[in-house]
Formats: C-alpha cells, structure tokens, sequence
C-alpha cells in the first residue's frame, strides 16, 4: 500500500524516518563503522598549493566542515616537499600568494571590523599586516615582480540614475522601500541573486600598505588570473570591452594595461575568448587559454601562445581534444591540467610547439559531495609539482614529486576513514543500446558485499551535463552505500573528458531518450552481473542530473521512486526566468524559445508527466537562480494532479548550490535515503507497516 501524506507531513516524516535508521545502526559492531550522516563535518581536504620561490616548500588550503558554524573553512598549511615538516601558519584563511623572494604571503580575509582585506604574513615572525580594506572584496592577488606592489580585481559599482525622481518624504515618515529599475542584461547571479549593477576592475595597492589604484575604468568585467610584465610596468588580464558584450557569450581578450598612466593595450584579437595570461620566462611571449565563439554547447580549449606584441599566435594543444585549464609556464615547458576519461591529468608541452606529455595523473579530491573530477597543481621554476590527489575512499591529500621522487605530505582523513568499513569502486564499460556508443562508468558495492546476494541498485546522474565524474570520493555515494546500496554511475553521451564529438552527441537533446538509453543500458549491464534485485531500483541526479531523473521517469516505470534535485521541468519557462539564459539560449538550442517553442517542449520532462507512475521526489534551493524552483513546484503540482506519489523538500536560504554546507549535503541524501526507503520492497514486513502510518 502506498503511503498518502501531505507535503508538511511528508517532509517531517522523512527526517523521521533517517533518524530512526541511524538508531538502528549503533547496534552492531559492523554498522558502527560504516559511513554516516555526522562523518560530513569530520571531512578534510587539501587545496590550491603553491611552491615556495626556493622550491622547498608548499603552501596550501586545508578546508575543514565546522560542525558549530555549518561552514567549511580554511586554514594555510605550510609543508616541506621533502616530507619533513608541515605546520599551520594562518587559521581561517585560505589562497595564499608568495612573494617573489619567498619572504611574505598575501591572502585576503577579514578584518576586525568585518570588512574584506588583503593581509601580508611575513615568513620570518610571523607578523600579519593589513595592505588594504576593501568595500567589495579582493581576487586574483598577484604580486609585481620587485615584490613593491600588489595587483588584484574587485568589484566597482556602475553608473545609475533612477528612471522616476520621487517627491520630497516628509520628515519622520516611513514609506516602503525604493524601486529597483534593472536596464541590464545580466541582471541577476546565482548565489547573488538580484544583483547591483557592478563591473570588475583591475586594482594596485602598494605591498607595504596604502590606497589601492584603479587603473582600469568602463561598464565592463576586467578578469584574472592577472600577470605582470617582467619589467613591472603593465599587467595582463582578460576582458571583453566590446559594444555589446552582455548579450555575447565565449568571447574576451588579453589586454595589457599600463601601471603608470593607464593606458590599455589589446594583445589578442581573435573571434573567442582568449584568458589566463601566463607570461614566458624571458618576458618576450604570452601562453593564454584559448577557445573558439561557437554556438555549440561544447568546444575545444586550448593552450595558445604569442608574442607580446601580439604576432606570432600559435596553438598548442589543437590535437589534444581534450579542455585544458590552469596553465603555468616554467622553465622550458607550459603545463595545464586537463580531464581523461574522468581523471584529471597535469600535462605538458613545449613553447614551439610539439607532442603532449603526461606528468601526473589522479588529481581529486577537491569535491565533498558528488564524485566530480578535481583537483588543483603548482609547478616550480625547476620543475618540482605540488597536486591534491585522492582516491575513491579518501579526499584530497597533498603530493609532491621533485627529483622523480613522489611523495604524500598530508593524510588528513585517517583519524577518521581507517575506521569505516567503506564502498568499494569498480568501473564497466558497455555499449548504449541507442546506438552502441560506448559508456564509461563505475558502480559501488556496500560494505561486506557478497556477490551471491541480491542488492537494491541506484544509479546516480551527474550535473552539467558537460562534466564527469570518476572514480573519487563522494560523501554522498558513501552515505548510499551504508544504507545497503549499490550505487552506480556513468559518464553519458555529453560528459566532457572523452573529446569534442562525444560532448556534441547531446547537442540539442538535453535531455533525450539518447541519454536515457545511455543510463538504462549501463542499469542492464549492472543487473547481469547477477547481484542486484530487479525489483528494487532506485534513480537521483542533480542539476542536469535532475532534469535526466525527471524526464527518465517519463520514458520508463522501471523505478521503485526518483529524487530529482533542482531540475528543469520545463524549458520555456526555465530559460527566460534563469540567470543562465543567454548562454543557454545561444549554445543548448537551435533557436530563440519563440522560434522553436516544440524543440524546447520536445526537451522538458512535463511534456512526458502524463506517463509518469514513478513516486518522485523534488529537491530545490528556494534562492535557486540556475533552476528556480518554480520549475520543480511545476513538476510536484502536475504530479499531485495525476496522483502520483510525491514530496517536494525545498531547502531554505539555499541557492542551486544544495549541498554547499555541510548540514545540507547531509539532509540532501539523507532525506533522499528515506524516501526511497518508502518504496524498497526487499524490508522486512514490520518496516513497511511502519512507513504507512
């Protein structure tokens, strides 16, 4: 018998229903250490090295989840790459920059008076100074190269003028709020919300101390990474200044702007965004990320390079057919990082040009929640690597390599890890039966797996959809797994880190019964291998994810229940209330929603709900500007019309981020744990007596 509750009750019910499994855990030895929901706060990773200029030390972000503040923060660690030291220099800080002779780091935080910073430590004692406060925030610090001043971008406010001046308010009266008159096309971020009208500008302070500079100036967004010319006298960004620019999308250039007189240069000129300056070692040359203006939903980018003077342009990695990211030119070679069939890479190539080489392999870790590719690298001038490396049972710790010697610095998650009984990862690969493609992906099995036993199976979508997951650790896949899950996952048609063509198999048809086929396939596949209950079959997603679980559920009634967190219901409506719209509108569609209204119906899941028998969940940020929640309420009130079972659990003070605080990774799966509780038909008898009243 199905359970019939309303949405209030629904949702109390829920969080009952977890905490009661929980209790039930702590009564065996095995459950003792399997993976729970109070794990979350005690995870730890390693982030954003960065080798000291004497190449003998790394400093790095070691995030933590505060269990009294519901936030992850960070601490700056110094470790020796030799393995022999490694101490915490700053707690609550994070993102450090050395300076050029290794004697201070900058970083940004805040200060006594709550206001953003950018603060110097000095190695020597320790003394932490204030550069500069600041109004809006500091990015993208980058030192000169005589360590005397202190680049960075931060946020100016616009010119604006109200449309309607309003009469003279009488002293003391209290009158509602003023108007918000928006005239611009990027009027609202997610996170942010309705935003004001602002534009990132390009500042200088000095190091010692002082009143930052603005050098750049107009209604435009100046971006970093930032990089000053060997001579200190200009600084490199990004930026498209064009007439227009809030209406075009992957488009930008390399600009230099002088430190003395502010006057701007354009370096590159090409159709496409070029971005990411990263200057030769001699100072002649520019390597800059580089991608082409295509109206697609995937692209090549690539490393590039070119004379200063702006002759000369070449590309680097044209035959790579992978996205590069995160260049550093040292020494002979520009390395970047890039994604393989979901691992992250850290590649290298030659200046003039030439075959890539690999240097390391496995970067992860970086990402709490879902198994996502991660992971951030640093090169020294002689070519020692920093990276943060992971496993599919641990997050991210920090590694080292100089001298063709390895070695692990940290390992942040044994006081906790070594003691859980965790699930074991292992890939399969098959061919869709839409069109044989092949599909790449990995299941989970339980802790205490037997193979001769039967098994609910989950299968997880990824986000993007032009992302991946690999074979990494996962909070939430873990939290499936202790519940008697095996969990799997796949890199559908449309994943990056399989190249160009692949990603353009989901042009306009996101989502299809092409990525349908794709997920179903890799579900068969698992199910021949003999230990997964047939009969218990179970789908979520995020995102992307979510818009797949929605529509999937159209297709077939396979599933025992769905849980589709901030998905797109219906794409007419989604595209033009979203802070996505212009780029969506441009590269996921064939056209403009009044042009093709059936193209973008023919993709939305509510054009299938009349098939839909599957009980399902709907899960969204209630300040979600990426997927509003509009959406979602569309799907749950079309659902309760037909009388399909369904809870719709919106996530207060919550952008599209839902599990960006720890306290909401947790109720995410864990709220999703029991509602497919509910409709799991391999519980003893007493159980499913207890869901129903």
């Amino acid at each position: 018998m199905k359970a019939w509750i309303g949405a209030g009750a629904a949702l109390a019910a829920l969080w009952s229903a977890t905490a009661l499994a929980q209790d039930g855990a702590a009564d065996t030895g095995q459950d003792d250490r399997r993976f729970t929901s109070q794990d979350v706060f005690d995870l730890e990773y390693a982030d954003d090295p960065r080798i000291a200029p004497d190449g003998r030390h790394v400093l790095y972000t070691r995030r933590s989840n505060n269990i009294m503040t519901d936030r992850t923060e960070g601490a700056l660690w110094l470790a020796a790459l030799d393995g022999s030291s490694n101490r915490l220099l700053l707690d609550g800080a994070s993102g450090g920059e050395w300076s050029p002779d290794g004697t201070r780091i900058a970083y940004t935080g805040s200060d006594d008076d709550g206001r953003s910073a950018i603060f110097l430590r000095w190695m020597d004692t320790g003394q932490v100074q204030r550069v500069a406060a600041l109004s809006e925030g500091a990015g993208n610090i980058a030192w000169s190269p005589d360590g005397e001043w202190i680049a960075f971008t931060s946020r100016v406010d616009g010119d604006t003028a109200p449309l309607a001046k309003a009469p003279p308010k009488p002293e003391g009266a209290k009158w509602s709020p003023p108007v918000k008159v928006i005239d611009h096309a990027r009027y609202r971020s997610d996170g942010a919300g309705f935003i004001d009208v602002t534009f990132s500008h390009v500042f200088v302070v000095p190091a010692g101390g002082g009143t930052p500079r603005q050098l750049t100036s107009g209604e435009f967004n100046h971006s970093g990474p930032l990089e000053w010319t060997a001579g200190g006298d200009a600084i490199l960004f990004s930026a498209n200044r064009s007439e227009g620019w809030e209406l075009q999308t992957v488009e930008g250039d390399i600009w230099q702007v002088s430190v003395a007189d502010k006057s701007l240069r354009q370096v590159t000129s090409g159709s496409g965004l070029e971005t990411s300056p990263q200057l030769s070692p001699d100072g002649r040359s520019v390597a800059f990320v580089c991608m082409p203006n295509v109206k697609r939903p995937v692209w090549q980018v690539d490393v590039c390079v070119r004379n200063l003077d702006g002759t000369g342009g070449r590309n680097l990695t044209q035959n790579l057919d992978r996205e590069v990211e995160n260049i550093r030119w040292e020494g002979r070679h520009i390395y970047f990082a890039f994604d393989d069939r979901g691992i992250r890479k850290v590649g290298r190539v030659s200046p003039s040009g030439g075959s890539v080489e690999t240097v390391v392999e496995g970067l992860s870790g970086t990402t709490l929640g879902r198994p996502y590719t991660s992971g951030t690298f640093d090169v020294s001038e002689r070519g020692a690597l920093a990276w943060t490396q992971g496993s599919h049972d641990r997050p991210a710790d920090l590694y080292a390599r100089t001298g063709g010697s390895t070695r692990k610095l940290t390992a942040l998650n044994e006081d906790l890890l070594a003691h859980r009984e965790l699930g074991q990862i292992h890939e399969i690969t098959y061919a869709s039966s839409h069109d044989g493609t092949e599909i790449q992906g990995w299941y989970v099995t339980p802790p205490g797996f037997d193979p001769s036993k039967k098994y609910p199976l989950l299968l997880e979508i990824h986000g993007g959809p032009h992302a991946a997951y690999g074979p990494h650790f996962s909070a939430e896949i873990q939290r499936y797994a202790a519940e008697g899950y095996v969990v799997f996952y796949d890199n559908h048609r449309g994943s990056s880190s399989y190249g160009e063509e692949f990603g353009l198999l989901l042009e306009h048809k996101y989502s299809s019964p092409d990525d349908a086929a794709d997920h179903m396939s890799g579900v068969d596949a698992i199910i021949a291998k003999g230990f997964i209950d047939e009969e218990n079959l179970f789908v979520t997603g995020g995102s992307a994810g979510g818009i797949a679980t929605a529509y999937l559920v159209g297709l077939t009634d396979r599933f025992n229940a769905a849980a589709a967190a901030k998905p797109v219901i219906n794409w007419l409506s989604k595209t033009l209330t979203a802070d996505s719209y212009i780029f969506q509108t441009y590269h996921q569609f064939p056209g403009l929603p009044w042009e093709v209204p059936m193209h973008y119906w023919e993709r939305s899941p509510l054009s299938l709900v009349g098939n839909v028998t599957t009980p399902t969940m709907l899960l969204t940020g209630e300040e979600d500007q990426r997927t509003p929640i509009t959406e979602s309420e569309q799907f749950y009130q079309a659902l309760k019309l037909r009388g399909v079972d369904t809870v719709l659990v919106r996530v207060p003070e919550s952008s599209h981020g839902i599990a960006a605080r720890p306290s909401r990774l947790i109720a995410k799966a864990d709220n999703i744990l029991a509602w497919f509780e509910r409709y799991r038909t391999d519980k003893p008898e007493d159980e499913k007596e207890g869901d129903e009243q």
